[in-house]
């Protein structure tokens, strides 16, 4: 049983001990809340009760059977009641142990109001001026499954869900210690959301710990109904384009993660959580790195990085070659695009802005439609709208080849936030290329370069450990050395 006294915003009105002006303070609170249950009932000894509950998150058939039924049927007068052990009217006999193990003893109005939203179930007693809070909050939501955007061939199979309980659940499996603490919070000025900040201490630095904090703290908005609205008010630089926090749903990569000292946020109602501080390589790593053959890792991950800069650059590169650098392309190939390009109307530029914009259209059609429909829209209008718009002359066909091997790169990002990134940064390199060629490539180039030196996620420069290079850190970049070779 625990006793809380005060809280972060709790107003000075206490709880009176008599139930008819508690009742008219809560009901004011609660007005027109039709799921706010109020149930005032007398025992057989005339002791009189108020039970306040909402019926949606409050598991009622359990609060019948566990508090209200034993405080109707105690003998003994006392009624079985916690809150009389705070209070300055204890009896002088033993009192019974309450029928449910999580108790919260209150004295605050304000508390009473969180307790009742949280799913817990109020209960004041006529005389003392305290309430008890029973939890017995109903659960809402689904199973841990495997996060469809995260799967892997080998590796856990559990996913987050949106229940903070339940999340918080599965790290506590993973990380059997007491060095692993969970600091709860409440952020939202309506949503009152629970967020839970999670480190392993003494692995995560206290410079780190207190950095988080203070942001959290001082972060004022009104809702939190994704964990987006937190990670956009604590980020260093708000304007960037990259992701500076890590979004997942799996609890391995959090326990990771946290093994490697950094801290993660998770929000109750959604099954993402944040991670930081991360680098641009971290984004560029997927879990299975870690379960699978050191080789094949190796050789995947450095796939990745290829293509990670091709899904960037590439039809950028094919803009400025085509239209200013033609002497830098072999003299059969020159010939052949050419030939594939004698009749259409449009420049290079054009052409790839409007195959560029077609397949985000397709992509995003394909994400908003239902699932069964979804993929059969995205490969109907890229084969039959490409192969309707080659044979009418609007874009060529090694336009096209550029634009799919240009997806199928972004494909290969494992974080879809780095994704949407180089998909949103490919277009303003694509408009320097056509202006001026590969000198306008560099420049864009050497811009988000300059850019990513300067960026920092929680104070760790976002090109660590490349720069500045840390040896140590290098081991878990290029390469991906063996459990017993990284540093513990």
């Amino acid at each position: 049983m625990r006793t809380r006294t005060g809280g972060k915003g709790a107003t000075k009105q206490a709880l009176t001990g008599k139930l008819s002006t508690d009742a008219a303070i809560l009901g004011s609170v609660f007005e027109d809340c039709s799921d706010i249950m109020f149930h005032t009932f007398q025992t057989m000894w005339g002791t009189s009760f108020l039970c306040v509950c909402c019926r949606g998150l409050c598991d009622t058939e359990r609060l019948e059977r566990q508090v209200l039924a034993p405080l109707e049927s105690d003998e003994a007068g006392v009624l079985n009641f916690p809150a009389e052990r705070s209070s300055r009217y204890l009896r002088n006999h033993q009192l019974q142990e309450a029928p449910v193990a999580s108790l919260e003893v209150i004295q605050s109005v304000e508390q009473a109001i969180q307790g009742i939203l949280d799913g817990q179930a109020l209960v004041i007693k006529e005389g003392v001026p305290a309430g008890v809070l029973y939890s017995l909050h109903k659960p809402v939501g689904r199973s841990p499954e495997e996060p469809a955007a995260e799967s892997t061939v080998r590796g856990a199979r559990d996913g987050f869900t949106e229940s903070l309980q339940t999340n918080s659940s599965l790290l506590r499996m993973r990380l059997k210690t007491p060095a692993f603490k969970q600091r709860t919070l409440t952020i939202g000025s309506y949503t009152n959301t629970k967020v839970l900040l999670v480190y392993i201490d003494g692995v995560i630095e206290s410079s780190l710990l207190e950095k988080v904090q203070e942001r959290l703290q001082r972060l004022d908005i009104s809702k939190v109904l994704e964990s987006q609205n937190i990670e956009e008010g604590i980020v260093d630089q708000r304007f960037s384009p990259f992701p500076q926090m890590l979004a997942t749903e799996r609890p391995d990569v959090v326990v990771s993660n946290l093994l490697e000292g950094r801290f993660a946020i998770l929000i109750d109602g959604t099954p993402f959580s944040l991670i930081a501080p991360v680098t641009l390589f971290t984004m560029l790593q997927s879990p299975e790195d870690y379960y699978q053959n050191m080789y094949m890792s190796v050789f995947v991950r450095w796939l990745r990085y290829l293509f990670f800069m091709l899904s960037l650059l590439l039809p950028s590169a094919y803009v400025a070659v085509t239209t200013f650098h033609q002497e830098m392309i072999p003299t059969v190939l020159l010939l052949s695009i050419a030939r594939a390009r004698e009749e259409i109307p449009f420049p290079a530029l054009i052409e790839a802005l409007i195959m560029e914009i077609s397949f985000e259209a397709l992509r995003e059609a394909g994400v908003r439609l239902p699932r069964q429909v979804g993929s059969a829209v995205s490969i109907v209008g890229a084969l039959i709208i490409g192969q309707a718009a080659t044979s009418a002359g609007i874009v060529s066909a090694p336009m096209i080849i550029i634009v799919a091997i240009t997806g199928i790169a972004s494909f290969m990002i494992p974080r879809y936030a780095m994704s949407t990134s180089t998909r949103l940064l490919r277009f303003p390199i694509m408009l320097l290329a056509g202006t001026m060629g590969l000198t306008g490539v560099m420049l864009g180039l050497i811009l988000i370069v300059i850019h990513l030196s300067s960026l920092r996620s929680f104070g760790t420069p976002y090109l660590a450990p490349v720069t500045p290079t840390s040896a140590e850190g290098m081991k878990d970049v290029w390469w991906r050395s063996p459990p017993w070779r990284r540093a513990r």
